[in-house]
């Protein structure tokens, strides 16, 4: 058995806030701000401002809210998400499906360090993490033409 200390589990948050907010900032950052004068925007463009939330609530977490609150930040993003991909996966289906894989793998992730809190596990939520923000990226990429 390996050993943990207490205090760098208890900073995994922390560290993948960092990681993924880094890529969170190129995600979400270039189409922040801007407004469409078209009025027959597609009802996704809300989701998609949803979505961009969630993942930069992930950027805000710190270590009081231990490995709970980043499995509730991911549920967060989860919803976000899936309301997105649902809502795009007509016009963007390679986007929307790369988007709901990716979260789904986080998820999992992210509950295999509640219960083994090892440095490969940390890994792999960053890792994961950033593949959900580069999905979530593409399909907000490929949306800005309708809702940038």
């Amino acid at each position: 058995m390996s050993s943990h200390r207490r205090g760098d589990w208890a900073r995994t948050p922390v560290a993948v806030a960092g990681a993924v907010g880094l890529i969170a900032v190129a995600a979400c950052g270039s189409s922040a701000g801007s407004t469409s004068s078209s009025t027959s925007r597609p009802a996704y463009c809300s989701d998609r401002t949803n979505l961009q939330n969630s993942v930069k609530g992930l950027t805000s977490l710190n270590a009081s809210a231990g490995i709970s609150g980043l499995q509730a930040q991911v549920t967060k993003v989860k919803t976000s998400a899936t309301r997105l991909a649902n809502a795009t996966k007509n016009d963007f289906p390679s986007q929307s499906n790369a988007l709901n894989s990716s979260i789904t793998a986080l998820q999992n992730s992210a509950r295999s360090l509640a219960s083994n809190p090892s440095a490969a596990n940390i890994g792999t939520v960053t890792k994961d993490a950033g593949n959900v923000v580069t999905a979530a990226r593409n399909l907000v990429n490929a949306t800005n033409a309708k809702c940038g």
